[in-house]
């Protein structure tokens, strides 16, 4: 089968060796995504609006892929802070009310740097 590999440009890509996201026939990985973070619409403390920023840049390279939110099957939601499940979880309903793929929320000590909230990894599969 044939691998598609879909990079973004990032300087980490090369650094880490790693790319955002990998298809193999009709299963799609996308890597730890995290926000954006601009101190305007995205702020190191708002948990929602960075859950919201990373569902919108995966649907893009998803979209790049020829996939859409739909085809997702489960998402890993990593926070550094428990308490802000109702605003992860708000975000994540607003593309996955109906979709309903499989999930996990994990509380863990640190992500790559102290302004990010949240990372998600998504696994799609394409019928």
């Amino acid at each position: 089968m044939k691998r598609e590999n879909i990079l973004t440009g990032s300087p980490w890509e090369d650094k880490m060796g790693y790319c955002r996201a990998v298809r193999i026939g009709n299963i799609i990985e996308v890597s730890g995504t995290v926000a954006i973070v601009d101190g305007e619409k995205v702020k190191a403390d708002d948990a929602y609006a960075q859950t919201y920023n990373i569902l919108e840049r995966v649907e893009k390279v998803l979209e790049d892929l020829n996939v859409a939110m739909k085809d997702v099957i489960r998402t890993r939601i990593f926070t550094t802070d428990i308490s802000t499940f109702e605003e992860v979880a708000r975000a994540h309903s607003s593309f996955f009310k109906d979709i309903k793929p499989t999930t996990g929320f994990y509380e863990i000590s640190k992500l790559i740097a102290p302004e990010y909230l949240v990372e998600i990894e998504f696994t799609a599969v394409v019928q």
